[in-house]
């Protein structure tokens, strides 16, 4: 085994191995260079592998993005990176138009990763905290991943600059430093596949079914709930947004018979509806009460601290949802 990471360092190693290992392999994006990146995660790359593999750009999103593009049809595989992932908007046009859609015109597939910090949660207003994960989630032709864990950054990033379609990659910059999630992670070159959940917690009452930064929320609450209420609360990391694991999640349905969807996002058009769906279409028979969606405030990030932990799920709406349920 390695030493302890934090989730940001272990992205940047997969990155560094991944450049390492296919000098094919490029990053593009803002700041990226002698910057090392809005959070630091690029820095120390250009040094190592020069400007023609770290390329600075202009601030136009989508200039990255359609270089990105160009580039991989050309054999290329480049890591693009969003400064924040609110800005992901810019680059939308040729991302569902162009990107997704490439491998099914016959034009060849489009390699690349489209990476970038996410949410919300650490105070910075409505045009740094977006959480985009339903603008594409009707988007056929894009992979869409979010790791809560350095040990599943690291792997997931890895598999997504190796996957021959195009990848969204956010990463929660609540996670980025945080030392409660610091975990050791091999030494050694491994991928954790992209659409394959994992069971953050074992449980046989309630599942909650989450991703992000949420998943922690999820992993308190029942911890609260075992020790207050003797709940046995299973939690269920998606790791992968698209394509969805729908053996995981029926799995963990047909086990505890209810079943909470929990992110980040504004609750109206999120992706817990899309699950509730799957979940209303191919399980119905195994649930023994109603599905609770828990998400944000239909509004934009509050910037006021007392307002954004408002407008945010919380561990005790998590719980009180948990107490309810287990009522049916």
């Amino acid at each position: 085994m390695g030493r302890e990471v934090t989730l940001i360092e272990a992205i940047r190693q997969g990155i560094w191995e991944e450049m390492k290992r296919d000098e094919t392999v490029f990053l593009i994006g803002e700041d990226i260079g002698q910057y090392g990146g809005a959070f630091k995660l690029t820095e120390g790359f250009i040094e190592e592998f020069g400007s023609d593999r770290v390329i600075d750009t202009p601030i136009s999103e989508s200039a990255i993005v359609g270089a990105a593009c160009g580039a991989a049809l050309m054999g290329m595989k480049p890591v693009a990176e969003f400064q924040f992932i609110d800005f992901i908007s810019c680059g939308f046009d040729m991302l569902t138009n162009y990107a997704a859609k490439s491998r099914y015109r016959g034009c060849g597939s489009i390699s690349a990763v489209f990476r970038g910090p996410c949410g919300a949660g650490v105070r910075s207003g409505p045009f740094h905290s977006l959480n985009a994960e339903s603008f594409f989630l009707n988007t056929a032709g894009l992979k869409m991943v979010e790791p809560s864990t350095p040990y599943d950054a690291k792997g997931l990033i890895k598999a997504a600059i190796r996957d021959p379609d195009p990848v969204l990659f956010f990463e929660h910059k609540k996670l980025y430093r945080l030392p409660r999630i610091k975990q050791e992670i091999p030494d050694e070159d491994y991928i954790v596949p992209i659409g394959k959940a994992r069971v953050a917690r074992e449980g046989k009452d309630i599942s909650i079914i989450s991703f992000g930064a949420q998943v922690l929320n999820a992993l308190d609450a029942a911890e609260i709930l075992e020790k207050e209420d003797g709940l046995s609360i299973e939690v269920i990391d998606l790791r992968t947004l698209a394509p969805l694991d729908k053996q995981a999640i029926l799995e963990t349905v047909r086990k505890t018979n209810k079943v909470i969807i929990l992110h980040e996002a504004s609750i109206t058009g999120g992706i817990g509806g899309e699950i509730s769906a799957m979940i209303a279409e191919e399980g119905f028979e195994w649930l023994d009460g109603p599905i609770i969606r828990i998400g944000a405030i239909d509004t934009p990030v509050p910037f006021a601290p007392q307002l954004e932990d408002y407008h945010l799920p919380s561990i005790s709406e998590i719980v009180e949802a948990c107490r309810k349920l287990a009522m049916y």
